[in-house]
Formats: structure tokens, sequence, C-alpha cells
């Protein structure tokens, strides 16, 4: 049976699937968790999930805020810093060797997969958002120092983000490239993917070892978008809809772009193809269903990397079926999104300020850890 996408308590009904991720990788998606933390890779929490199905982790600043700055999960941080390391590099080597563990235990199905699926992603330090030079060494410092072939190094789609990433690919280093919002930069950072791409190849690279995702943001958009909505008559029927409506657009280009001949031309050397990431996707409408943006964003060459509860809600119930592009779909996501922008709502404006925040949000947790490592030593 369907879940029922308007029930906000659970399935609607719905049976338990415990090989939930199996049958979405069937379908074309992996299931990545959006959390690490030294916690869930010594229970062997983490070793569990993997074996239902599991794909990947994501991490982030806000992530490591919270698994490092509080608690008493790293005992070996009072003697780092005693010892007179720089928080920065305190905090860097306690995560590479968190990243290191998870990619371990995630290697199993890095190998089933053949390099396609098993990874972990750490980003380079916020920071450097707005600097291109540096966060192309600091991409390269963290994969020499990870050293291992399932690392995604994570990268936000800022402008200045964008030559870091192809220069990254170049280099024959893997990518996430985080914090996309809106279409046209989607495309931005595919074509600095080929270039990348290109240019590995011409310096003798083996294209089929460079595995990349681009991240583009959910929920956040239809908090945005929503919350603008509210306040004008006649726009209930558009609320919880503009952020499924801009992901599969996106993935409308994703398909344009697999079928031209530039990308042939990789493919035919042994490329992957830069799928498409879905992050963001619990949700914040309680109204929603919580399965609500996995269901929707169903297909191939997909990732959708979700917190603890949205996983769970995976497993007590969701509905396995190809989603993100049936019949009429793009069209009526076209459409949606113009009946929006007719509304007087900007939505590039929109979600320049979310690419914006998303940083600022990054660079503030990056902040809190190293604020808080610094009081340790003091």
């Amino acid at each position: 049976m369907a879940v029922d996408r308007s029930d906000p308590q659970g399935a609607g009904g719905a049976k338990p699937v415990p090989d939930a991720l199996r049958r979405l990788r069937a379908a074309g998606q992996s299931i990545w968790l959006d959390t690490i933390s030294r916690e869930i890779l010594r229970s062997g929490e983490l070793a569990r999930l993997v074996r239902l199905g599991l794909g990947g982790v994501t991490s982030n600043p806000t992530i490591f805020e919270k698994a490092i700055a509080v608690g008493d999960a790293y005992p070996e941080v009072p003697g780092l810093l005693g010892s007179g390391m720089d928080p920065e590099a305190v905090f860097e080597q306690v995560a590479v060797a968190d990243i290191r563990d998870a990619a371990d235990q995630l290697r199993p199905t890095f190998d089933a997969r053949g390099g396609s699926d098993g990874f972990v992603s750490l980003e380079v330090s916020p920071r450097l958002a707005n600097d291109t030079a540096g966060t192309i060494a600091a991409a390269r410092r963290i994969w020499l120092a990870v050293d291992r072939p399932n690392l995604m190094i994570k990268i936000p789609a800022t402008i200045a983000g964008i030559p870091a990433i192809a220069d990254t690919v170049a280099n024959g280093i893997n990518v996430n490239v985080t914090l996309l919002f809106n279409v046209e930069r989607y495309v931005a950072v595919a074509n600095a993917y080929l270039d990348g791409l290109e240019r590995f190849r011409q310096s003798g690279g083996d294209l089929a070892r460079v595995s990349t995702v681009a991240s583009f943001f959910v929920s956040r958009v239809d908090t945005a978008v929503d919350g603008r909505l509210a306040g004008i008559p006649g726009t209930a029927h558009l609320i919880g809809k503009s952020a499924i409506a801009n992901a599969r657009i996106a993935y409308a280009h994703y398909r344009n772009i697999a079928s031209t001949p530039r990308w042939q031309a990789l493919a035919d050397h042994g490329a992957r193809p830069m799928r498409l990431l879905w992050a963001s996707t619990s949700v914040k409408n309680p109204a929603l269903h919580p399965t609500y943006y996995v269901d929707a964003l169903i297909g191939p060459d997909t990732v959708n990397t979700v917190p603890a509860p949205t996983l769970d809600a995976i497993f007590a119930g969701v509905d396995v079926a190809r989603s993100i592009d049936a019949p009429g779909e793009i069209v009526q996501a076209e459409t949606l999104l113009q009946e929006v922008m007719s509304h007087g709502i900007d939505l590039d404006a929109l979600t320049d300020r979310l690419e914006l925040d998303g940083v600022t949000a990054f660079e503030a947790s990056y902040t809190a850890i190293i604020e808080a490592l610094t009081a340790r030593r003091a």
C-alpha cells in the first residue's frame, strides 16, 4: 500500500519496510545518513545500518559541533590541546579520525558496488567559502590526511567554489558539492565537473576512480517560499510544493547533460555521472508526512541523505516507486514555479539568500567548535 503522504504521524497504515534501503537502491536511489558521531561509529550502529543497505554518511560543521564541542566522547582532545596544538588542527585531527573510521566501515559497500557508493564526506573549512585557492589547498590536504578512496571532500557551490570544484576533480579527488539551492548554479557546477574530468583525463588520470555528488537542498526552499506565500490569499495549494518542483527541474537538467556528446565522450572513458544528492529532506512542516521529500524524489542516479528520524520513518514505511520524473511532472513543476513567481516571489534572490545563510550557519558552527576547544585549552 502506498504511504499516505498527508498523514503527519507516520506511515498512514503502511507496514514497516525492513528492506526499504535495498528497495530504494533497486529504484536507483542510495540512502545516506546525515550525521556522524563517535558513538554511532563505535557502538556498532553504523555497521548495522550498512548491513541494512545504508550507502554513505555525510557530515558538516554543525554536526561536528554537537559531537566535539560538548560531552566526553573525545578523551584525546585535552592531551592534544595540552601539547600546544592549535585548536583548528585539533578539530581537523579528530574529524579526520572519525571520517577515516566511517570510511573503513563503509568500505565493503564501496567495494561491492564497484566504487559507485559507500562514501563518507568531510567539508573544507566554511571560512574558505569565498576563497578558491584556499579551498583547493584544503581539499588536497584533507584528501591526503584521510587517505581513503571512499572519501568525498565537501565544497560549497559558491561563486568561488565553482573553480575549486573543477580543480579538485582535475586532481582526481572525489567531491560532494554542497549548499546548492537553484538550478542555474547546479548547471554551473555540473559544467565545472565536466571541465575537471576533461583536465584529469588529459593528465592521464583514470576517470573511473572519481566520484561526485551535487547536494541539492530541498526543504529549506519550501520553508522560505511558504513563509512568503502564507500572507498571500489564494496560494494555499502552493504550500509545500516549490522545493520538489525545483529539485525535479534540476534532475531534468541532469538528464539533459547526460545526453550531451561532451558527457558521452567522458563516459566512454569510464567517467561516472555526478549524481544529484537530495539534502535537507527532513520535513519542517508538521502537516507533511515524515517521508514526504523522500517519496517525491526517487529515481535513477540519485542519493538522499537523511537524519536519523527520517531514516527511521523510511524503515517505518516508505512508498518505493520512481517519482522524480513521472510523465508530466517536469512541465507541472515549471508551471508551479511560474505561479509562485507570479505572486512576487523572487526565487533567485531567495535561493541566493539561502546559500548565504547556509555558509553563515556552517561558519558559525565551525567558530563555535574552535572557541569551545580554545576554552578547554585555557
